[in-house]
């Protein structure tokens, strides 16, 4: 017989050897129900809330290697007034949300099942319960994630959609019920999203959303089962980010819409594989351009006081990205409703022709010394918005030659002879004239710009000649020439980190031509005479994967591949690595960045940085030359 003081120990043991049980006992479940609400596969990773249908992590592998990325959305974990039952048989994920409290045998207000490469939600309506939205907080300072779809009238998305995340591949987004809207919204000052997928209701009292991880790209030749190219594919849709506050695409998800770069976004559309079914990449372009044919917005159209006139690539820009709409197909009708409105950018372009030498013109004269210190008053003629770029652009005017071409096509599709015959004759015009216009014998390659007091401007933009050898302007003797002169003064001045991209010019700006001059020098303008003190920053000779696209066209054209593949190579390897977005701790990205590396931009992520995928099927496939010139003719 046990004492007392004896059977309070053993009582007391017992009781807490009980509840120690029950502890570890609950913690196990708690365990247990977390990892059914956790899911890996070579295709993604994941984990859901206990609390609310929602994801606290996901990131994706759209050629489904299981490559891990950073996390997509922001988790929140906190008490959502849900419970949820998890369960795994035979490798499929299932996990059901009910409203606290509800039956266990009560229909699920959300059902999730993951296996593979797809999940599967589904939203149910009970007459005791109405399920809540489910949500996508994407954190844009993780990864630069956007939703590809076309707007209805209402300002919602229309399904289908798809969801893309630099870096790692897409998400294809369909409905069970036709013609559902989903609520889309960016915060640039809070640099995040959200996509709201709406639950079911009395009128719709069931909805099948299904999610398909991909990768969208266009089959290129020659590139299957090489892993060099993987980053392409993972990467290809990085030039499409479609701004839902703007409902065009743009810089980022969360940032400006700029027309003169429209060009590029249409240019990668125009070979891009259908997104869903009933979607292509082309109709979030046209979508784009219909907002500017009902008097829309852009940066780089006129306002003051920044842009007087539209810079002179703006208008080049959205005839291109009309036409490569209209030569893909299936646009014919859009043309005919359109064309009065796409010929009257095309007419502007001619009006800005002033003395009628055949070259567009900026009202801006673009001589030494009319930019004035700290924030630009008045911007440049083109998307190189803080170098002094101005009146006869050789960039804008390269850009207008193949918009003049594009217009005489789309004036042919409409049986417009007169405006055909016209336009045309305007790009022969400029060819004619282009290459004595902007060639600098000094240095033996093209200028910038020629101001309005008649300087050649001329410090080794290297995106200017390249474009004018992809477009056609420069014959392939002389534009053999002008790549060895730039690749001999990119060796000179000690530029060899192609990971890093391309500078958009080999040597400074001079002060008296840049733009924007602070004491620091951080948008590429300093305080010395030489500029010395702004080279490498942001514009001014910072590395950056925009616009290195024609450098290694033009190399691609000329046959040089060797020296086309040291620079694409490297920088395919970079956006593998995602290096081209981000911040550092200063709030600086990886748009820009010195030649040591250090990040000198601000966007985060910009879609320009991406246009230079487009060199890899044109490495790809076989360059023509017609008389002595390479015929302005796109991929498509």
């Amino acid at each position: 017989m046990l004492r007392r003081r004896d059977f309070l120990k053993t009582a007391s043991g017992a009781t807490a050897a009980v509840l120690l049980s029950r502890r570890t006992m609950a913690a196990q479940a708690a365990a247990d129900a977390n990892s059914n609400l956790s899911f890996s596969s070579g295709s993604m990773e994941l984990a859901l809330s206990t609390t609310a249908p929602e994801f606290l992590s996901l990131n994706i592998d759209g050629l489904g290697q299981g490559r891990r990325g950073p996390n997509i959305v922001s988790g929140r974990a906190g008490d959502g007034g849900y419970s949820v039952a998890a369960s795994v048989s035979t490798g499929v994920h299932r996990a059901e949300y009910r409203a606290a409290g509800a039956a266990a045998d009560s229909p699920a207000m959300w059902t999730f099942v993951f296996a593979g490469s797809r999940i599967l939600l589904t939203s149910q309506w009970s007459g005791d319960f109405n399920p809540s939205p489910f949500i996508f907080h994407f954190d844009l300072n993780q990864v630069h994630s956007t939703v590809l779809g076309l707007f209805a009238k209402t300002g919602l998305l229309l399904t289908p959609v798809l969801l893309h995340f630099p870096g790692q591949g897409s998400m294809r987004l369909t409905s069970s019920a036709p013609d559902l809207e989903l609520i889309y919204a960016s915060d640039r000052p809070h640099q995040s999203a959200t996509l709201q997928l709406p639950g079911a209701d009395f009128a719709r009292q069931r909805i099948d959303y299904t999610l398909d991880v991909t990768a969208i790209y266009p089959d290129v030749p020659g590139i299957a089962g090489d892993p060099r190219f993987d980053a392409f594919r993972r990467n290809w849709l990085d030039a499409l980010q479609l701004n839902p506050e703007l409902h065009a695409l743009a810089n980022n998800t969360a940032s400006d819409t700029c027309a003169f770069c429209y060009y590029e976004f249409a240019d990668i559309a125009a070979l891009t594989p259908p997104l869903a079914d009933g979607l292509t990449a082309l109709d979030v372009v046209r979508q784009t351009l219909d907002r500017m044919l009902a008097g829309g917005f852009a940066y780089g159209m006129p306002i003051a006081p920044d842009h007087p006139t539209a810079t002179s690539d703006t208008y080049p820009a959205m005839v291109i990205a009309a036409a490569s709409c209209v030569r893909a197909g299936g646009s014919d009708d859009w043309l005919t409703a359109n064309y009065a409105g796409i010929r009257g950018w095309t007419e502007s372009m001619l009006a800005s022709d002033s003395t009628g030498d055949g070259f567009i013109k900026y009202s801006v004269s673009g001589n030494s010394g009319i930019w004035t210190n700290g924030f630009p008053k008045i911007r440049p003629s083109n998307w190189w918005d803080t170098i002094g770029f101005g009146y006869e652009d050789a960039y804008a005017n390269a850009l207008a030659y193949r918009a003049f071409r594009d217009m005489a096509m789309m004036s042919g599709k409409v049986n417009n002879g007169a405006d055909a015959g016209r336009y045309q004759a305007a790009a022969d015009k400029l060819r004619s004239a282009y290459y004595d216009r902007f060639f600098d014998p000094a240095t033996g390659v093209l200028g910038g710009w020629r101001s309005q007091d008649g300087q050649l401007h001329d410090d080794y933009f290297l995106f200017v000649n390249g474009i004018a050898i992809h477009y056609g302007l420069v014959e392939k003797p002389q534009a053999n020439a002008i790549m060895d002169k730039l690749l001999a003064k990119m060796k000179e001045v000690g530029f060899t980190n192609f990971s890093l991209g391309l500078p958009g010019n080999l040597i400074t700006v001079p002060l008296k031509d840049y733009v924007h001059r602070m004491p620091d020098g951080r948008y590429g303008g300093g305080v010395r005479e030489d500029n010395s003190d702004g080279f490498q920053n942001y514009e001014n000779g910072g590395a950056t994967g925009a616009y290195a696209f024609f450098t290694l066209a033009a190399l691609y054209d000329l046959g040089r591949q060797a020296e086309a593949d040291k620079i694409l190579f490297p920088m395919l390897d970079e956006y593998g690595r995602c290096g081209f977005e981000g911040k550092d701790a200063k709030g600086h990205s990886n748009d820009w960045r010195r030649w040591d590396g250090t990040a000198m931009g601000y966007e985060g992520l910009l879609t320009d940085d991406y246009y230079t995928m487009l060199a890899v099927p044109l490495r790809q496939s076989e360059t023509p030359w017609h008389d002595s010139y390479r015929p302005e003719t796109p991929l498509t």
